[in-house]
């Protein structure tokens, strides 16, 4: 299991090394590479570091300690409070120092016993890291939506593709036993056939750190490394409401709530449909926007999405109608589902035993076991990235049909929108230098 990824790992490094000017600060290569005393993992371990170690980076890190066959040797992120939290968590579970603490990713990357990693960074720090990840031999667990634009969501699909990677996006609902009993349902046809579905998001801008209103620019506090925190996006000024969690609420390094929720209740929404392979053909999207201040995306929104089939998804904010969660409606009657709760009419639905269905969807052992689990067997994870792409499309494709106010044609098989060169170019954004992919 090992071998290939070392090769392909000894690969990376020799890229970089052949090409200094893409990084802001040269490569610290640790002794193993090098050949004094590397230590192979043994075949039942996999070696972990996570990149990324705020607070849902915790949470994660929390997961991952919890499975016996999982070692975490280090932990990586641009502020060194962050960082020093998660190197706290692991000793403190190994009852050991022998975490390691990175501040550049890159450099994290260069060790040679590493099996995996887990990202959990603002969408605009989705793709760079990522796709650097795969190249160098690594699987990956990523925090939800898979990318910060469909571009760079495709070009990590097409890294894991080339590479043959683990990828496992963090949309966890689909491990969760409540989501998979309602997608089986629908799936197998106990709702007649299904022409509407609605998915309800939240609303607004939830202050997730205190720093609302905390917007006059001034110098970025000592433990954050803020030109590496902003990287490809936009230089900006710091200020505190730009950077830890309340970055969602920003178009340079988020989406608000549509594309912080579509990882979960649209993905669910297409995997009750079979759309993990799809996507729809027309978008058109409204949204209210604040009239000033820093955060800058949709406090409300409705857009609607026609799938082949005249088949149509409707995903609201702040629209009283449409409840949180994800709901099918077909012929013969409707399932809801939130987290920890589900409803359907008639009600019979949901005590129909399932060894009467056709369809069975495998239950999981938790998102983060079922991705250790797809390291070892080298089988697909429950939310590989290329189902990511296409759950977090209606989500982009809306938020360019609101910026735009007019309706999208979209090409599910070629990602492309139909006659409209400004639309097309919004799927993607340039990078700050010296970042890039590829």
């Amino acid at each position: 299991m090992h071998a290939p990824r070392r090769s392909t790992r000894r690969r990376f490094l020799q890229r970089l090394a052949a090409a200094p000017t893409l990084l802001a600060a040269p490569i610290v290569a640790p002794a193993s590479i090098l050949g004094q005393g590397a230590r192979p993992a043994p075949s039942d371990r996999i070696v972990l570091a996570a990149i990324g170690v705020g607070s849902r980076g915790v949470r994660n890190l929390e997961s991952f300690l919890g499975e016996s066959d999982c070692q975490v040797v280090a932990v990586c992120d641009v502020d060194k409070l962050h960082a020093e939290e998660g190197k706290g968590l692991v000793n403190r579970h190994y009852k050991n120092q022998d975490c390691r603490v990175y501040y550049d990713f890159r450099h994290l990357l260069a060790r040679a016993d590493l099996d995996a990693v887990a990202l959990a960074l603002p969408n605009h720090w989705h793709a760079v890291p990522a796709v650097q990840a795969v190249k160098a031999g690594l699987d990956v667990y990523s925090e939800a939506p898979l990318a910060h634009t469909l571009r760079e969501g495709r070009a990590i699909c097409e890294a894991v593709r080339r590479y043959g990677c683990i990828w496992q996006t963090g949309s966890w609902q689909r491990s969760a036993e409540t989501f998979r009993a309602a997608v089986q349902l629908v799936r197998n046809g106990r709702i007649g056939t299904v022409r509407t579905v609605e998915v309800g998001l939240p609303s607004g801008h939830t202050d997730l750190c205190g720093t609302a209103g905390q917007e006059q620019a001034g110098p970025p506090p000592i433990h954050l490394d803020y030109e590496f925190w902003l990287g490809p996006a936009p230089w900006a000024p710091y200020c505190p409401a730009r950077v830890h969690q309340n970055w969602r609420w920003h178009l340079d390094y988020g989406g608000g709530q549509l594309l912080d929720w579509v990882g979960h209740h649209v993905d669910i929404a297409h995997w009750g449909m079979d759309w993990d392979a799809t996507g729809p053909v027309e978008v058109e999207a409204k949204g209210e926007f604040p009239p000033r201040g820093l955060w800058n995306t949709a406090t409300s929104f409705r857009v609607t999405c026609k799938y082949a089939n005249e088949v149509s998804m409707l995903i609201a904010a702040g629209a009283p109608e449409v409840r949180i969660g994800t709901r099918w409606i077909g012929e013969d009657g409707w399932i809801w589902c939130d987290r920890g709760a589900a409803e359907a009419e008639p009600k019979r639905l949901l005590l129909e035993p399932t060894d009467a269905m056709k369809i069975k969807l495998p239950r999981s052992p938790g998102h983060h076991r079922n991705f250790l689990d797809c390291v070892k067997s080298r089988r697909a994870p429950l939310a590989p990235a290329e189902v990511g792409q296409r759950s977090m499309t209606p989500g982009h494709l809306g938020q360019i049909a609101m910026q735009l106010q007019r309706k999208l044609s979209w090409n599910p098989e070629t990602e492309t929108i139909a006659d409209d060169p400004t639309a097309s170019r919004l799927l993607g954004t340039a990078m700050r230098e010296p970042w890039r992919l590829g």
